[in-house]
């Protein structure tokens, strides 16, 4: 079965565009699935576009089905960057029969694309979703990290009977055989999360940022978002005003400057293969100013996905020259640390001893990206906390 058997055209006559015809408009760039050209080339593309047509399993904001068309008819308005694109809209994923049909599509869509080394990059239906993202990698056999941009944690109550957008992460946490290597949150608002989540994140030594952190330091996300394989952003994440189009949208949360930050960094991961839009609801919008926001946020993750470095070390690379390399000693404590600085982009990594059974297994997450203000940490004989959570699921 083709890929393209799971999806459907999109109509481009519906979206009336601005500018139309102006030769430098995402409309013109980006190759698009209709009755009238066909599906797209795969091998003239970095990034495949996914609309899913998909909310019965987000029963506290139906209408995120409608978003995906929105979303495209304001990012076709927007002017190419200083970058030139090789972007597949691949058309949308029209809900089964039942939801666990339409999860089965997505999986089977997304494993296809990344065995073909392009970038999914679904909009979004409800974040439950996610999952079905991450069933793709368990045909792939490859341990990944996840980063979610969300104010929950979405772990649900216990022994709920059917995912939700709000209980998604316990299915993932409970599927077997399990591909999930490290689950980070970016974004929690405390009161919005019971205490009793937060103690399991730790346990699981997954890493968790409150808000008003993220807020402080935008610039340590960057490392933060490197790690990550599959990227999902709730855009409840977003406060209110600058994102109105959620049902359960919140007078606090990210700005939409900050969002449009996180994403790009997304893009300049080199690690990264999925992202994924959600929760963005037209019953709810203003002026149609979440659509806009997503689809700015999408021109945002091209920005960085087209500025890559393509630096990220491995066994090979990591004493080929390309790299400055750091060996730090903490006091009272048997291991180094070793720090690594890539010439090319001045980005940082840090290196967690793994058993020697293990390494191939884990070989993707023995390198943990970093900052620099945790490799002064460490000269500080101060363990990175980041270091320290990788250590201990080795351990």
């Amino acid at each position: 079965m083709e890929i393209e058997d799971f999806l459907e055209p999109i109509e481009k006559s519906k979206f009336k565009l601005r500018n139309q015809g102006h030769p430098l408009l995402m409309n013109e760039s980006i190759i698009s699935y209709t009755t009238q050209t066909g599906f797209p080339d795969l091998n003239q593309a970095d990034i495949a576009i996914i609309g899913v047509k998909e909310d019965r399993n987000g029963p506290d904001n139906q209408g995120c089905a409608l978003a995906p068309d929105l979303v495209r008819k304001h990012l076709y308005q927007l002017f190419q960057g200083p970058f030139k694109t090789r972007v597949a809209d691949l058309g949308n994923i029209v809900a089964g029969d039942q939801v666990s049909d339409t999860y089965f599509a997505v999986k089977t869509v997304v494993s296809e694309l990344i065995k073909k080394k392009v970038i999914p990059l679904i909009i979004g239906g409800t974040q439950d979703l996610t999952y079905a993202n991450y069933l793709a990698y368990e045909a792939l056999g490859q341990i990944i990290n996840i980063v979610s941009v969300d104010p929950a944690f979405d772990l649900g109550m216990n022994k709920e009977p059917v995912i939700t957008n709000n209980n998604y992460l316990s299915a993932i946490l409970t599927h077997q055989p399990s591909f999930l290597f490290n689950y980070t949150n970016i974004g929690y608002q405390t009161y919005f999360v019971d205490q009793d989540a937060v103690e399991l994140m730790e346990k699981l030594y997954f890493d968790t940022y409150r808000l008003g952190i993220v807020r402080n330091s935008l610039d340590e996300v960057e490392p933060i978002v490197r790690g990550a394989d599959l990227l999902s952003f709730d855009i409840s994440a977003i406060r209110r005003s600058d994102a109105p189009g959620n049902a359960k949208a919140s007078p606090n949360g990210l700005l939409g400057e900050e969002a449009c930050q996180i994403v790009r960094y997304a893009g300049l991961s080199d690690k990264l293969s999925s992202i994924g839009f959600y929760e963005n609801n037209p019953a709810f919008d203003q002026g149609e100013q979440t659509a806009q926001l997503v689809a700015q946020m999408i021109w945002y993750f091209l920005d960085g996905f087209y500025n890559r470095k393509k630096d990220m070390p491995d066994r090979t690379r990591k004493d080929s020259g390309e790299y400055l390399k750091y060996v730090v000693s903490i006091k009272d404590f048997k291991n180094e640390i070793v720090f690594y600085k890539s010439k090319k982009s001045d980005r940082w990594w840090m290196e967690v001893p793994c058993p020697a059974g293990m390494q191939v297994k884990y070989e993707r997450q023995l390198l943990v990206p970093c900052s620099y203000n945790e490799y002064q940490a460490a000269c500080q004989d101060e363990i990175p906390d980041k270091w320290w959570q990788v250590y201990q699921k080795f351990m």
